[in-house]
C-alpha cells in the first residue's frame, strides 16, 4: 500500500471520528434538554416568574432571581461596554505598536481564559470591603464587568480589524482626522461585529455563579431588588439553592428554572447570530 491510499484511509478514519464526536455531543445534549423539559415545562406558568421565593415548593417562584438578574445584565452592560470598546479603539488604532503594546495584548487575551472565581476574589477585595459597597447589586456588577471586560476588548479590536483597509484610506484621503474616521467609518462599519462579541459576553454573564457567590449574593431574598445597593440573588443561584434540596417539589422547580435561564441565554444567541449575518452582508456588499 503507497502512502497515497494510506493517507486516504488516515481521512477517511478521521472523518468517522469527527462524525462520532458530533454525534455524542449531540445526543448527550439532546438527553439533559430533553430531561429538563420533561421535568420543568409542568411548572411553567405565570405565578412561577411572578412569585417571590417561598419555602414551599408549590408557592416559590423566581420574581426575586429574574428581577436581580436583569439588574445585575444592565448593569454589567453600562459598565463594561464604555470601558472595553474605549481599551479595544485605543490598542487597536492610537497604540504604538511596540513591547508595551505586545504586553498588553497577551496579557489581555490570557485575562479571558482566567478562572471567574479569581474574578469573584477580585471582587470581594476592592468592590465589597475597600470600595465598601457590600453585597450589593453594584459590586456583582462591577465584579461581572471585570470578567466579561477581556472579551469585550477581544471582540471589538477583531471586529475592526475586519473592516477593509480601503475604507480607511478613503476616510483619510478625504481629510478626516483619526478620530472622525474611527467614529464615523470604522465603529458604524464595525457595529455588528462589536455587538455580536458583547452580547455573547454577556450571555456569558449572566450564566455565572461563583463569582457572585463569592462576593456575598443570596441564595434566599425575600423581595425584589428596587436600587443598585440592594441585597440580591440571581437566577443561577437560586437554581442552585433548589436542586441542593431534597425534596422533590424543589428539583422541578430547578428545572423550571433551567428552562427559563436556557431561554434568556438562546434568545440573547439568536440576536447575536442575527446581527453577525447582518454586518457579514453589508461588509460583503
Amino acid at each position: 500500500m503507497n502512502n497515497i491510499k494510506k493517507n486516504r484511509i488516515k481521512d477517511k478514519a478521521f472523518k468517522v471520528w469527527g462524525i462520532g464526536c458530533t454525534l455524542l455531543g449531540l445526543v448527550l445534549l439532546s438527553v439533559f434538554i430533553g430531561s429538563i423539559l420533561i421535568d420543568g415545562l409542568q411548572r411553567i406558568d405565570w405565578d412561577f416568574i411572578t412569585n417571590l421565593p417561598s419555602r414551599s415548593a408549590e408557592r416559590a417562584g423566581i420574581y426575586t432571581a429574574l428581577t436581580g438578574s436583569v439588574w445585575i445584565l444592565v448593569l454589567t452592560t453600562i459598565i463594561a461596554l464604555p470601558l472595553g470598546i474605549g481599551a479595544a479603539i485605543y490598542l487597536e488604532e492610537y497604540a504604538k505598536k511596540g513591547k508595551l503594546s505586545s504586553i498588553l495584548e497577551v496579557n489581555i487575551s490570557n485575562l479571558a481564559g482566567v478562572p471567574s472565581i479569581i474574578y469573584g476574589l477580585l471582587g470581594l477585595e476592592v468592590f465589597v470591603r475597600i470600595l465598601e459597597m457590600g453585597a450589593s447589586i453594584l459590586a456583582g456588577s462591577f465584579t461581572l464587568a471585570l470578567l466579561i471586560l477581556p472579551i469585550v476588548i477581544v471582540s471589538t479590536r477583531e471586529a475592526i480589524k475586519a473592516v477593509p483597509k480601503s475604507i480607511r484610506d478613503a476616510s483619510f484621503a478625504l481629510g478626516a482626522s483619526k478620530w472622525q474616521t474611527v467614529s464615523m467609518q470604522l465603529l458604524p462599519a464595525s457595529f455588528g461585529g462589536i455587538l455580536t462579541g458583547i452580547i455573547l459576553a454577556l450571555s456569558r454573564a449572566v450564566g455565572e455563579t461563583a463569582p457572585l457567590i463569592v462576593i456575598g449574593a443570596l441564595a434566599y431574598v425575600p423581595f425584589a431588588p428596587s436600587s443598585p445597593m440592594d441585597e440580591f440573588s440571581v437566577l443561577p443561584i437560586q437554581i442552585f439553592n433548589w436542586i441542593s434540596r431534597p425534596q422533590k417539589g424543589f428539583e422541578v422547580n430547578a428545572a423550571a428554572a433551567i428552562i427559563i435561564l436556557l431561554l434568556i441565554t438562546f434568545i440573547m444567541n439568536a440576536i447575536a447570530v442575527y446581527f453577525r449575518n447582518k454586518w457579514q452582508k453589508k461588509l460583503n456588499n
